[in-house]
């Protein structure tokens, strides 16, 4: 069954910024093919961008709901298999949750729900399904990020002692939602981002990234989170101490009021016997530092690099992959995996190495422990 799945778009209409890497996303290797799509909340939004997409009118729905129901009519030869959610934080649960219960395969932007409650609700519908579920934790689609995570599996660094992640932006140094700007007003809103402003945003990037590559999992935090600028209504700043299940400690900070940081999400991993280092700025590489010999630089591409590393990896040493591959990564891992499925036959490791509803409560878990650790300016164990 070597043939595209066919895939349908909640969100990511005209104007909306993460849709459209979606749709570069999806379409890189060639294993989808867009049929369908209710793009906007707004029925004439939504209209527009699915002609400028060239979709069969028939099939660009003004709701989600109507999305759902009306593929669910088609017959399976023609219906979307797989739908991707794209909307703002508080529109992830409930279309989620209709595209599960209509047997749907369902990728869903980060972070998974609006609340953790909402989290473990979708993460038992999910597991009592047939269907599979992607989290798009793009950074762990990154090739030197599985290195990094397989050279700590491998125990090349020993049992690790230490974890640094950071993830600095200064997109919302100024009041930016008081202009009226898209992105701003709604990721600062409540009652539309949830709990979290930047905690929900970036900070469950870097505290996923954290777990991902070392295979450990938080334990305690001890944080304090804070909304620098006037009149913003939820945290655009903030920073933690961590405890993780082998003992380790860690420092994790995640800030959006950074003038001047673009979206330099970096990671240090130290063990026993030596580090490691990863920035997004530099992703192509990943530095190792010993005690007792010169550091060193694993670079993509080369031929010394471990089978997650290279299964990601599309082009030759030395050619620069970045964002955009790190997130078809993800969508073609996904792909993979359902073929292998349909076809009678497991999935490889490799295909299955993407982020699922488990990462997704972890997130929400993150989010609320963060918060409610600087409320009670206090260590909390970690809330799951």
């Amino acid at each position: 069954m070597n043939r595209k799945l066919r895939i349908a778009m909640i969100g990511g209409g005209k104007g909306a910024f993460i849709g459209a890497i979606h749709r570069i996303a999806f379409s890189m290797d060639g294993h989808y093919e867009l049929v369908a799509g209710a793009f906007s909340s707004d029925p004439t939004i939504s209209k527009i961008s699915g002609e400028e997409l060239s979709l069969d009118s028939n099939r660009v729905y003004p709701s989600f709901q109507a999305l759902i129901h009306g593929e669910v009519s088609l017959s399976a030869e023609v219906r979307a298999e797989v739908i991707t959610i794209v909307t703002p934080n508080h529109v992830h649960f409930e279309p989620a949750m209709m595209a599960i219960e209509a047997g749907f395969h369902v990728v869903l932007e980060k972070p998974m729900t609006f609340s953790l409650e909402e989290a473990l609700l979708l993460h038992q519908k999910v597991s009592q399904s047939d269907c599979s579920f992607l989290l798009c934790h793009t950074y762990t689609g990154y090739p030197m990020i599985k290195q990094a995570r397989q050279l700590v599996q491998s125990g090349m660094l020993g049992k690790i002692r230490k974890v640094f992640v950071e993830y600095p932006q200064g997109w919302l140094h100024s009041y930016l939602e008081g202009t009226g700007q898209k992105q701003a007003t709604w990721r600062t809103d409540p009652t539309r981002s949830g709990l979290g402003g930047a905690m929900g945003d970036i900070g469950t990037h870097a505290f996923n990234l954290a777990e991902y590559v070392t295979g450990l999992e938080v334990t305690r935090i001890c944080a304090s989170v804070n909304s620098v600028v006037e009149g913003r209504k939820l945290d655009d700043d903030g920073a933690a101490l961590l405890e993780f299940n082998n003992g380790a400690s860690g420092v994790l900070m995640a800030t959006q009021i950074a003038a001047g940081a673009e979206n330099n999400i970096s990671i240090r991993v130290y063990g026993e016997k030596g580090g490691i280092s990863w920035k997004q700025e530099e992703n192509n590489s990943l530095r190792l530092e010993w005690p007792d010999r010169p550091a060193e630089c694993w670079r993509a591409g080369s031929s010394y690099l471990g089978e997650f590393a290279t299964h990601n990896t599309r082009t030759p040493a030395g050619h620069p992959e970045g964002y955009l591959e790190a997130f078809a990564n993800l969508y073609r891992n996904f792909a993979l995996s359902i073929l292998a499925r349909k076809n009678g036959e497991t999935p490889t490791p490799v295909c299955v190495d993407f982020p699922g509803t488990k990462e997704g409560v972890r997130g929400m878990a993150f989010v609320e422990t963060m918060i409610r650790s600087s409320q009670t300016k206090a260590w909390i164990d970690f809330i799951q």
